[in-house]
């Protein structure tokens, strides 16, 4: 009877959810310390590894039986072959949906004359922003699929 009772007034909580568009608090919310990787849908899985190591010293490598990934400090970022998507997957995976932000050890007037020599444009900068830690100074180039990669130094100021 008991179990009855909870399934009826969950199915009555998630109701008054869907019709009102509220939505519970978190009284105690998780504590997330890091991003450990995520995942970009590209056309071409060797251009993007060529172009990431290339161009922004990242390591490519393979996991879970021919996976790849780009490894760089402690994080990763995943490969997706567009069309052939691992599951779970993002809800529409696209080649150039990503914006994402880097943080170089370089100085960001170092980073854009090393892209330079590697023939990459820079879309803007250098260009004073603010991120999770501070302020911070940012060059944005693209990658072979359009992704927005910002490139950022920590200022010191």
């Amino acid at each position: 009877m008991m179990a009855f009772w909870v399934s009826e007034i969950a199915a009555q909580f998630r109701r008054f959810e869907s019709e009102t568009g509220a939505r519970r608090r978190v009284d105690l919310p998780m504590k997330i310390s890091a991003i450990d990787h995520f995942v970009l849908t590209v056309r071409s899985i060797p251009a993007t590894c060529e172009f990431y190591d290339r161009v922004l010293g990242m390591r490519a490598v393979k996991f879970d039986s021919g996976r790849r990934a780009l490894v760089f400090g402690r994080q990763k970022i995943n490969l997706h072959q567009a069309g052939r998507e691992f599951e779970p997957k993002a809800k529409a995976p696209a080649p150039g949906a990503g914006d994402f932000c880097l943080i170089s050890e370089e100085p960001i007037a170092e980073v854009i004359r090393q892209l330079g020599e590697a023939g990459v444009s820079i879309e803007v900068g250098p260009v004073l922003k603010s991120d999770a830690e501070g302020p911070i100074t940012s060059a944005y180039i693209r990658d072979p699929d359009g992704n927005l990669v910002e490139i950022s130094e920590y200022r010191k100021d």
